[in-house]
């Protein structure tokens, strides 16, 4: 096996079992290595630190062990068998209110870029490691053994998560079914319905990650007018109205994204909503006094840091108009999926949006995404989704 030599002084994230490896922090290889390969990273003393798989980029190793393995078909079912014995204990197995979550949480779960969703029967997988991606079939066939007749199909979206400079070329496409299955594109979470396009939606079909904060705001949302901006599917409008809103606007500026909504209010039978396919900034202006609730949950302003100072002033600007129309009395629900925008830098833009609307703010909750999108205790990178439900008086 081909060993991975750090640089002096380079080991240290390594001793505290970060899983990634910076190109910067290594010295040299001990033979030719190629993307995807498994490789020992070793410390500038011969010191055994872990193993991972290599691939060119600033992330060159993403390891999977800290101890030496046999990393055989038994190692990587163990692997997903853990997984899935989290999510049982999470009552998110054979839940008969929701049949669909994350399975796989990459290094939330020992494997390093790989996600796998589950909907209803169907295993999406998201892949971004190449070395994991090379042994996706090992994956289909520990997903078989575990899930037995309960697994339909496995359907692999990686196409676009892949590494554009991939020695391998992905396409999405499935790569097992079941000869006597119906494949199910309708999921059912607490209760709700949706319809989820893993084949051509965003992401692997449906944002999962939502599930708690949604039904969160089903709580608050009895009797009141509620707004869901950048709603892609819907789902903060179907709990708002299966929570007994009054009324509740959609808006998005995909219309694919509006079709999708009206889809799933028309699935779950909801009379009293409406859908514009418009941009929200635009839309949020002169709607003073309008809404009881409205729910911010924009796509990530910022995938890199040389945008980081545009996306806080997007997420100041945006929180600013919903703080200035929102009624007296009204909830704020807001949220970034920006991994580079921090929960501290976060907040303060809230806060630097209510003092420029010049409205009191209280915080109820802070949010964050759910268990099944657990995080590594060693790899905070891993917490990228934050919110505020704040009341505005």
């Amino acid at each position: 096996m081909i060993k991975v030599i750090l640089t002096s002084g380079k080991d240290h994230s390594l001793h505290r079992f970060h899983p990634w490896v910076f190109s910067g922090a290594i010295k040299k290889f001990t033979g030719d290595v190629k993307e995807g390969d498994i490789v020992e990273v070793m410390s500038a003393q011969n010191e055994f630190l872990g193993m991972g798989h290599f691939q060119i980029g600033s992330i060159a190793v993403r390891m999977f062990s800290f101890t030496q393995v046999i990393p055989d078909f038994n190692y990587w079912k163990s692997k997903i068998q853990a997984a899935y014995n989290f999510r049982k204990q999470l009552n998110l197995v054979d839940n008969p209110a929701t049949n669909c979550y994350r399975l796989c949480f990459g290094e939330g779960d020992g494997l390093p870029g790989f996600i796998i969703d589950y909907y209803n029967g169907t295993a999406v997988f998201q892949f971004h490691s190449i070395g994991l991606y090379l042994i996706r079939d090992e994956f289909v066939k520990a997903l078989q053994e575990i899930y037995g007749d309960a697994l339909n199909a496995v359907f692999d979206k990686s196409e676009e998560t892949m590494p554009k400079q991939a020695p391998v070329k992905a396409t999405n496409g499935y790569l097992w079914k079941r000869n006597d299955a119906i494949i199910e594109t309708i999921a059912t979470e607490n209760n709700n319905k949706f319809f989820v396009d893993w084949e051509g939606g965003q992401k692997t079909g449906f944002f999962i990650d939502q599930r708690e904060n949604r039904q969160l705001l089903g709580n608050y949302s009895k009797d009141k007018v509620v707004l869901n901006t950048f709603c892609y599917t819907g789902g903060f409008s179907v709990y708002a109205a299966s929570g007994g809103a009054k009324e509740v606007h959609s808006t998005d500026i995909s219309k694919k994204a509006i079709e999708l909504t009206d889809r799933n209010i028309e699935l779950n039978n909801i009379k009293n909503h409406q859908s514009f396919a418009v941009d929200t900034f635009e839309f949020l202006k002169n709607r003073e006094n309008t809404y009881d609730i409205i729910v911010l949950d924009p796509p990530a302003f910022a995938k890199h840091q040389n945008v980081k100072h545009n996306a806080i002033m997007g997420y100041k600007r945006l929180n600013y108009e919903a703080i200035k129309q929102i009624k007296s009395g009204g909830l704020l629900f807001t949220f970034s999926c920006s991994q580079v925008v921090d929960k501290n830098t976060f907040n303060s833009t809230v806060m630097a949006a209510a003092i420029e609307a010049g409205r009191n703010v209280r915080v109820m909750h802070h949010l964050s995404q759910p268990p099944d999108h657990c995080v590594n205790i060693f790899h905070p990178e891993g917490e990228y989704l934050k919110g505020l439900v704040v009341h505005i008086e």
